[in-house]
């Protein structure tokens, strides 16, 4: 296998953030049938699926010194219940049973979870029409649903304020992210998965169906990418995926203080722009008991740019900020509109226009400095300038590529999980 020429897609050369590799030797001259690249949620739950299929050997690289370092480790833990999504995609499919099951996974294993629910309002007069959209996809999507007034909010979510009327989700849950993948994790190694972290995977020869990880080789039968915010380096790596490239949105939350906290129930939402995959600044709770506002979905100028400095690289930065103006020049989804919201958003007192306009009550003292960043990959179509909103799978002879896994990808995990192994 060293003969063959692997395809390179991470390379410090060329000016891309790559994690060192710490674990190689565990690995080194090993074969797998199935190699999934990626341990998100996505990765170590279609790992899982495999395993309990027993279709044979499987290996999942991560390649940042712990799983889910990025998107799947840093998200609001809401498992939604599917109301958002358009009929007959691939999200509105398989949320509701992807939600259903992650609930069984979470009582199942005693997780840190909570069952609290979710109001949906209406900030203005004009989104009070959004309203009615929205039961109308929860109803072809099988959600149960209530559309209700303002007294019926206000026992639910005291502090609640909307225009006209507002939706009820009753079963919208919480739970820990980071108690889910570090279960999966027990999960796949006693399943007999091998699980390595700190192992970039820097190239892939599908001739040969081996995969660079440092200055070893390991063979594969077939390879899942699950790499997110570089799912689509990966798959043009191997030929595939070339109308696509992912774009980071940093999401920043603030967090409630404790006073403030203990007067919210459940989750309280924005109606969101249907233009846009993203859901608007909410109110959320953890299942431990603190509360947290946001978040923002300001694009990144990189795929791994948490803060004004962390993760900026100067040459990726050029690259995504030349896409990023072509894409407000189309001003395909309202991405003008996005942007200037979210300039908005970055100051204290922005942050605080946003929050009460879902509760009027909050004061500034109730919001605390910003607590937590994460990064949202999203796929942009290439041609038409617009962020795609359903879940994107592409495949070659011997591998298969999870090009878009966006919200609500946690959420519906294990049903998501389970199509992808049926492409397999």
């Amino acid at each position: 296998m060293s003969r063959n020429r692997t395809v390179s897609f991470l390379d410090k050369n060329n000016g891309e953030n790559v994690a060192e590799v710490s674990d190689v030797g565990n690995v080194s001259g090993m074969n797998f049938d199935y190699l999934v690249v990626g341990g998100g949620i996505v990765g170590l739950t279609v790992a899982r699926e495999i395993a309990n299929r027993s279709m044979g050997s499987v290996a999942v690289f991560e390649k940042e010194p712990r799983l889910g370092a990025h998107g799947s480790g840093r998200n609001s833990g809401v498992i939604h219940a599917g109301i958002y999504y358009r009929p007959h995609t691939l999200r509105a499919q398989i949320c509701r049973d992807g939600a259903r099951r992650m609930r069984e996974y979470a009582a199942e294993r005693n997780l840190c979870w909570k069952k609290s629910g979710k109001v949906i309002v209406a900030t203005t007069p004009h989104a009070v029409g959004q309203i009615d959209v929205l039961l109308e996809r929860a109803t072809a999507n099988g959600i149960r649903v209530e559309k209700i007034g303002q007294d019926e909010l206000s026992r639910l979510e005291p502090e609640a304020r909307t225009h006209e009327a507002a939706l009820h989700s009753p079963d919208t849950a919480v739970i820990d992210p980071l108690d889910v993948l570090s279960e999966l994790r027990a999960d796949l190694e006693r399943a007999g998965v091998t699980v390595r972290v700190g192992v970039a995977v820097t190239g892939i020869d599908e001739s040969s169906r081996a995969a660079r990880a440092g200055s070893s080789a390991v063979g594969f039968g077939t390879l899942i990418n699950a790499a997110g915010l570089h799912a689509d380096r990966v798959a043009r790596s191997m030929g595939v995926g070339r109308a696509y490239q992912i774009m980071a949105f940093r999401g920043a939350y603030r967090e409630l203080v404790p006073a403030a906290a203990g007067r919210f129930r459940g989750s309280v939402y924005p109606t969101p722009d249907l233009r846009m995959p993203f859901l608007g600044v909410h109110i959320t709770p953890d299942p431990r008991g603190r509360v947290f506002v946001g978040p923002t979905a300001m694009p990144a100028l990189g795929r791994e740019h948490y803060g004004r400095i962390s993760g900026l690289n100067p040459v990726e930065a050029v690259r995504t900020a030349a896409a990023l103006g072509s894409m407000l020049a189309a001003d395909r989804n309202g991405m003008r509109g996005l942007v200037r919201a979210e300039v908005r958003r970055y100051s204290a007192a922005g942050f605080l226009r946003e929050a009460r306009a879902l509760a009027p009550g909050l004061q500034a003292g109730d919001i605390g400095r910003v607590c937590k960043v994460g990064l949202r990959a999203q796929l942009v179509d290439r041609n038409t300038r617009e962020l795609v909103d359903d879940y994107v799978l592409e495949r070659t002879k011997h591998s298969l590529h999870v090009l878009n896994a966006t919200s609500p990808a946690f959420s519906s995990a294990f049903a998501l999980a389970e199509m992808i192994v049926d492409e397999l």
